[in-house]
This record gives structure tokens, sequence and C-alpha cells, in this order.
């Protein structure tokens, strides 16, 4: 259920949840070069260095509680048709059983894989973010998703869900102009491939204690129910 670039969507995903654990300063999956350290001062040639950073700098604003246990991280593409799937039907209950209960926080990251549409989409998000209203934003391009590179994304719907929303249209238009999110779409992207993702959507479920859980491709709400239960009761 994952949505790639260039291979079939959700292939290989539809046998269950595949998660993959690690532990900081400890292994990620199978990818031994990949390993939980503390946040480099300066760039160090050699693999990509996975650290807390990687999961929760360059997102969203934090839906929740700032200070519930747990963190859901979300690598997503507004054109991808599971991140639409999850969406609509297991993100509403994660919201009402674990985020407004206080458990859960959420974070949302971009991974723009599909097209160009998908990057001005991000920014659109990220300009709505200035203005405090990410979320409804992120919700109002999800609710009007209608496929892949077919011109639902376009810069004039855009800017007709950024007037639905209610935000003030021309300091999100200049923002708009003058891409002022580039980097952090950028970062999020490099974040992204540097924990070896090649799909949408990707999700990491971080513990009280730090250990990381990743689930792959649009799983059921059972599948995140049962991964933050385990981790409240440990």
């Amino acid at each position: 259920m994952i949505h790639g670039p260039s291979v079939g969507i959700g292939a290989g995903i539809t046998a269950g949840i595949i998660i993959a654990t690690f532990f900081v300063m400890g292994n990620f999956a199978d990818q031994k070069e990949l390993v939980m350290e503390q946040t480099p001062t300066n760039e160090e040639a050699g693999p990509p260095k996975i650290t807390m950073a990687t999961f929760l700098e360059n997102t969203s604003p934090v839906l929740g509680n700032p200070n519930a246990p747990i963190t859901l991280v979300e690598f997503g593409d507004y054109q991808c048709h599971f991140c639409n799937v999850f969406f609509h039907n297991t993100e509403g209950s994660i919201l009402k059983n674990f985020v407004e209960t206080g458990k859960v926080k959420m974070v949302f990251k971009d991974y723009t894989i599909i097209g160009p549409d998908s990057v001005t989409a991000a920014h659109g998000a990220h300009c709505a973010d200035d203005q405090g209203m990410f979320w409804e934003y992120h919700d109002i391009l999800y609710n009007n998703w209608n496929g892949e590179n077919n011109g639902w994304a376009s810069s004039d719907n855009l800017f007709k869900f950024a007037q639905e929303v209610g935000l003030d249209m021309d300091e999100w238009s200049e923002c708009m102009t003058n891409s002022k999110h580039s980097q952090i779409i950028l970062a999020s992207n490099n974040d992204a491939k540097a924990l070896g993702l090649t799909g949408t959507p990707s999700f990491f479920v971080i513990g009280p204690d730090n250990k990381v859980t990743k689930i792959f491709g649009a799983q059921p709400y059972s599948q995140f129910e049962k991964i933050f239960n385990s981790m409240l009761e440990n």
C-alpha cells in the first residue's frame, strides 16, 4: 500500500504490515550503515546518519498534545492515492482515540515523489502554516484529492483551497510566489531518502523510550492501535 514513483502502487504490501524497529544508538532494520547517533554539528562524509532530528525536524506543526508520550510521523505526498486512503479510512480514528485523548501526537513530513503538483501542494500547506492553518489546508487537500498528475492540485485550485479555509490571500500568495518553504520541503525529502523510503505513505511511531517502529503503507487502524497500545503498556 505504498506509492512508489516507478512501480505499481501497493505492490508487495497487501500481505500485511511490515515493521522494522530500532533504538536510539541501534541499527535501522537490516541497513547496518544507518545508525542512530547524536545530531552532528558539522557535515560528515559517508552514509547519512539517522538521528531523532531525521524524524522530528522539517515537519508540520504538531497535531495534538505536544507532551503526548507517543509520536506518529507520517511521510506523505498529497497526490498519493494510498496517502488519501489513510486519511479517509484510518486517520480519523487515530485522532479520535489517541490524539484527542493526549496519548499520541502527530506530525506530517513531505516526500514529494509523484510530480510537480506534489511540491506545489506541499508549499501551499506550509504557506498556510504561516497563518496557523497547516492542518486545515492539509485536510482540504486530501478532501479534494482526485488522482495523480491530472491537475486537481494545480496552482489555481490551490488558490481556491486557500480561500476556502479562510487564509489571508495576499500573504499566502506572496509566500507561494517566493517559494518561501522550499528548503523545508527539500530537507524533508532528504530525510525520507536517508531513511531508505521508496514510497508513500510511510510511518514511524516513536514510543516513550525512543523505540521506533516503522509501518509501510496505508495499513488499517487496527495495526496502528496495536502498536500504540503496546507502547503505552510497556
